[in-house]
């Protein structure tokens, strides 16, 4: 969730200041801009993990303080729930077989650390919503003891002043009737249902544009080949649920803000940019602080000093403001540098699916970028848009448009076009042979089979649902199904439905 804060009530004076504060951040960051004072050696990339917490019944355990003191590894954290807990992969080279290494590095890790969370009576589960989450899993008092959750969940609601309204309309099951969630929440903490994969890569500034500009065309593609988040509360919602579910969870405006065109925190955002600058300045223009804590540094006199600025505020903004691809400015050992956080993807099926879309991912992106004519030149900001929420809609079945081709389902035009891009893309990274055969295989397969972990999962309650359970049990045991999977390993599109 970002940075910690201490726990503390903001008066006028602090937001003012803080105000002030982030504005010299981003008057530091357009000079640093223009003098080309980052840091890009060879592109890294990195990934950020979100993991739920089960019990031997498979509920939510609420247990991730004594989890994560069980595993003792800085990797794993605390996240917004008491469910959750999240694995930070130390960042490393794109090129090469790192990411075979990182397939082996990660299972490990996660075997592991699973391991230990067993001795706490608790599981971890890679799935990008938990089915047995219950309205009761809500309530506030099951925030992770952390005083930046606490006061995140404070001023969401002092801006917002009502209840979060939860409210979507899914995806027919097949055979069935169309159902619908629409119930209210007194915390943030629906937003702990919605658990996912962000893909970090360290771009030289300026290439940023084309990289960002790149994952916002490919971002409708990525939810319907990924989608893994089909239940919520007892219903069938969308393929990718988290998507609609993360964006009510931490909304601040009511109905008339609203209707007043006032713009999300959690966004898909309105244009194609220039720079990394735009996507900032947009932060510090639209959105008022969440949590206005201010540093003693003055960026703009580090910079006079020959230092790199922590830009502190900017950050913090930054870290409030949940784009679905985020700019990251971050320093290692005083060292400045850029990176695109891509929040799109759910979390699972398994780790060879996850590295399988991070590759896809990487691969398409840089194929995008080394085009002479750009994609996003072809093609309305809002199509983008538009393809974003239809592929976490109706995942495989979605109708993807693109530029050339028209409207097209996602998986015709991965193989069609986009598969051939990422292979191409993957070799301009460097990425060995061996690592790329292996995870774009992976993906064509997928696309072959048209079996995702929400298709799987739909197909597995339907089928113990046609066996007489009711909707509780059939997600149990689909659950139960699914968390041997996981720990098999294979490959999602491998998965029998029985």
């Amino acid at each position: 969730m970002g940075r910690d804060v201490s726990e503390r009530k903001f008066s006028r004076e602090d937001r003012q200041r803080y105000r002030e504060k982030v504005q010299r951040c981003l008057d530091a960051l357009a000079r640093m801009l223009a003098t080309d004072a980052f840091h890009f050696p060879r592109r890294q990339m990195g990934l950020e993990i979100e993991l739920n917490l089960v019990d031997d019944a498979l509920r939510p355990a609420m247990a991730n303080t004594v989890v994560l003191e069980k595993i003792s590894d800085p990797c794993f954290q605390t996240e917004l729930g008491q469910h959750n807990i999240e694995v930070n992969v130390p960042p490393r080279p794109l090129a090469g077989d790192e990411a075979l290494e990182l397939e082996r590095d990660l299972r490990d890790a996660l075997n592991s650390a699973d391991t230990k969370a067993g001795d706490a009576g608790a599981g971890l589960v890679m799935i990008g919503m938990l089915p047995t989450l219950r309205p009761e899993h809500f309530d506030p008092h099951w925030l992770s003891v952390n005083p930046r959750y606490s006061l995140l969940n404070r001023q969401i609601f002092a801006a917002r002043g009502e209840e979060i309204v939860l409210d979507v309309e899914g995806v027919p099951m097949p055979g069935r009737h169309r159902e619908k969630l629409r119930c209210f929440s007194e915390s943030i903490l629906p937003e702990s249902s919605c658990t996912s994969v962000q893909c970090h890569l360290q771009v030289a500034p300026r290439d940023f544009a084309a990289h960002w500009n790149a994952a916002q065309c490919l971002a409708g593609v990525q939810v319907a080949l990924a989608g893994n988040s089909p239940f919520l509360l007892g219903r069938a919602l969308w393929h990718e649920t988290r998507i609609p579910i993360f964006e009510q969870a931490t909304d601040t405006r009511p109905q008339e803000l609203k209707n007043q065109g006032v713009r999300p925190r959690v966004w898909f955002g309105e244009r194609w940019i220039t720079s990394i600058f735009d996507l900032f300045e947009e932060n510090v223009r639209y959105f008022p602080a969440l949590l206005p804590e201010s540093e003693t540094e003055d960026p703009l006199e580090a910079l006079e000093d020959g230092r790199a600025p922590q830009l502190s505020e900017l950050r913090l903004h930054n870290g409030t403001v949940w784009r679905w691809n985020r700019p990251v400015y971050d320093l290692v050992d005083g060292v400045p540098h850029l990176r695109v956080e891509n929040r799109v993807l759910p979390a699972g099926p398994t780790v060879v699916d996850t590295i399988a879309n991070a590759a896809f991912f990487y691969g398409a992106q840089r194929a995008l970028c080394d085009q002479q004519r750009p994609l996003w030149t072809q093609m309305s900001f809002q199509a983008a848009e538009e393809n974003f929420y239809a592929g976490a809609k109706h995942g495989l079945d979605a109708q993807l448009y693109w530029p050339g081709i028209g409207w097209v389902p996602p998986d015709e035009l991965v193989l069609r076009r986009l598969l051939p891009m990422a292979h191409e893309g993957l070799r301009a990274c460097g990425v060995s042979d061996a690592a790329r055969e292996r995870y774009l295989g992976l993906i064509e397969q997928r696309c072959v089979a048209r079996r995702t972990g929400s298709v799987w999962q739909r197909e597995t309650v339907s089928l113990l649902e046609s066996r007489g359970m009711d909707r509780d049990a059939a997600l149990a045991g689909m659950l139960q199904r699914y968390v041997e999977l996981m720990h098999a390993g294979e490959p999602v599109h491998n998965w029998p439905v029985a």
